[in-house]
């Protein structure tokens, strides 16, 4: 994965550092959309939506001077579906540079243009998810047809050479065993991987959840092998710590501590502040001060380690050193 240019990456540590200071979130998710084009297993958005509510892209300035974050995720549903998706993004986007803007999508509607395009708006990371190294794929999401979309697609936007494009595979019970297989079929296309965790909390469905010893035997494996090869390169972004707290959760069957609202949160599709996505408490943009009051000091879901959570669920030191730090560069973007 290229690493963040020294300018920007000092731009991202000073407002981390202010909004940790202020106690506003370092990472927004915008949810700008909830209409999606897959019926994942795993996740309770799923199939057409309706989209007039969906917030206009102008609208999107207002969050981002009051809430300040210093990286966002634009996602959905499916953010693709958005034909002005472009224009939000550039709306998201400071002159500074700020915020980092990951775009997190199954890349159904994606195309190599669309790709250029949302670039150039301002998206600086695509993450993809990849629940299978093969057809199996198309099962999970109910989407036949996406896995091979993905083989053409995302090797075809990697050869244009940003070192951009990370996918994200989300652990469940159904691939715990194919952790390395994904590693190997994401290297073929030359792109980069992120493992995250299934929550049940989703879907209420525990079918998905590690726990019988056969597969956290199989997660320990997997999880084991995937930090002896993060020495080959920069291509697994995960930190051995997040591996590690990733592997905690699932033996544990919970992580404490959530710092949801605080930390992080979520802004619906039609503008209101959640603590997270799977947490409904909702509350009007200027009141992100009352959530954390109300909801993240008094919050004792376990139930969810995933990725947002799990970068900035570290100490400051621990985050900048992990996060930012590691990862600058003293070349440019260019």
């Amino acid at each position: 994965m290229r690493k963040v240019p020294l300018g920007e990456s000092l731009r991202i540590i000073r407002q981390g550092s202010l909004n940790w200071l202020a106690q506003r979130p370092i990472v927004v998710s915008f949810e700008v959309t909830d209409s999606c084009t897959c019926y994942c297993k795993h996740c309770d958005h799923a199939g057409p939506r309706d989209m007039s509510r969906d917030l206009a892209p102008a609208e999107y300035r207002k969050y981002m001077k009051v809430l300040r974050p210093c990286v966002v995720q634009v996602s959905g549903g499916e953010p693709l579906l958005r034909a002005d998706l472009e224009e939000v993004v550039r709306n998201i986007k400071s002159d500074s540079g700020l915020p980092f803007i990951i775009l997190v999508s199954n890349w159904s509607h994606m195309t190599e243009e669309r790709y250029l395009g949302l670039r150039r708006a301002g998206v600086d990371e695509f993450c993809v998810s990849l629940d299978f190294p093969d057809e199996r794929h198309d099962d999970f999401r109910g989407l036949p047809g996406l896995y091979r979309r993905l083989s053409e697609v995302v090797p075809a936007a990697a050869a244009h050479g940003f070192d951009d494009i990370v996918m994200n595979n989300c652990i469940t019970a159904a691939n715990v065993g194919e952790i390395n297989a994904i590693a190997d079929r994401v290297k073929e296309w030359g792109v980069n991987v992120n493992y995250s965790a299934y929550s049940p909390r989703r879907t209420g469905c525990r079918d998905l959840f590690l726990t019988s010893a056969d597969q956290l035997a199989a997660l320990d494996r997997g999880l084991e092998k995937i930090k002896a090869r993060m020495d080959e390169s920069n291509w697994i972004t995960n930190t051995v710590s997040t591996l590690d707290a990733t592997r905690e959760y699932f033996h544990n069957g919970g992580m404490p501590n959530c710092k949801a609202g605080l930390r992080w949160l979520v802004v619906t599709s039609d503008g209101w502040l959640q603590p997270c996505s799977m947490q409904f408490q909702r509350f009007p943009l200027h009141e992100q001060a009352r959530m954390v009051r109300e909801f993240t000091c008094n919050n004792t879901c376990d139930e969810c380690y995933v990725s947002i959570r799990s970068y900035l669920d570290k100490s400051f030191p621990q985050l900048l050193r992990e996060n930012v730090s590691d990862f600058f560069s003293f070349k440019s973007r260019a």
